[in-house]
């Protein structure tokens, strides 16, 4: 797996991390010095993404807590807040609201786009209507996206053989089942009637 996919396990996330997950960049190390980069050293997109989160959190579009920077007097108590300000490390946002927050302006990729609710059901074993084939199917579609050479029906065939256990589609003895790899991957090929793939323009 890469550092990246473990951020799923992630409910919840400060505006921070968020902020960087949405910029492609992995939390770790960043969230920690990102506040001393300047501007143009910070990941495209991360004070834009930061920007819309502070203020859907404050309109109540992002489900989260908004946090506030204190206001602290010469002894050192805190008295107030600053107005219209956050904290990027105390604030927090639910993963499931930033998700649907950018599906509805329109991004269809990066880390939030591939949590997708409909993916989780549809390939998850445990849903009373899974359908292993159909995971099968989707899963080599969303994997083989280089077929080196191949046809694309050779290569969702290849992913579809190594991956067979995991989809029911072997024996007990581990020997992949062609008649169901076959009609899975006919199902994921995008090139159905053969031949060379067209070259765009």
């Amino acid at each position: 797996m890469e550092p990246m996919d473990y951020w799923r396990l992630c409910e919840e996330l400060t505006v921070k991390q968020a902020a960087l997950l949405i910029a492609g960049t992995e939390p770790s190390e960043a969230v920690e010095y990102i506040d001393r980069w300047k501007p143009e050293d910070r990941p495209v997109g991360y004070d834009a993404a930061v920007h819309a989160i502070h203020r859907a959190l404050k309109k109540g579009t992002i489900a989260g807590e908004l946090v506030q920077l204190p206001l602290y007097d010469r002894d050192g108590e805190q008295y107030g807040v600053i107005e219209s300000s956050i904290d990027l490390d105390k604030s927090m946002v639910e993963v499931e609201s930033v998700r649907d927050f950018l599906a509805a302006r329109g991004f269809s990729s990066g880390f939030f786009a591939s949590l997708s609710k409909a993916k989780a059901d549809y390939l998850n074993p445990k849903h009373p209507r899974y359908a292993s084939k159909l995971a099968a199917a989707v899963s080599a579609w969303l994997a083989v996206t280089d077929v080196n050479g191949q046809s694309p029906k050779q290569a969702l065939e290849k992913w579809l053989r190594e991956h067979a256990a995991e989809f029911a589609l072997s024996d007990d003895e581990g020997k992949p089942n062609e008649t169901g790899i076959m009609e899975a991957s006919k199902v994921a090929n995008w090139r159905p009637g053969g031949g060379a793939p067209k070259t765009p323009g």
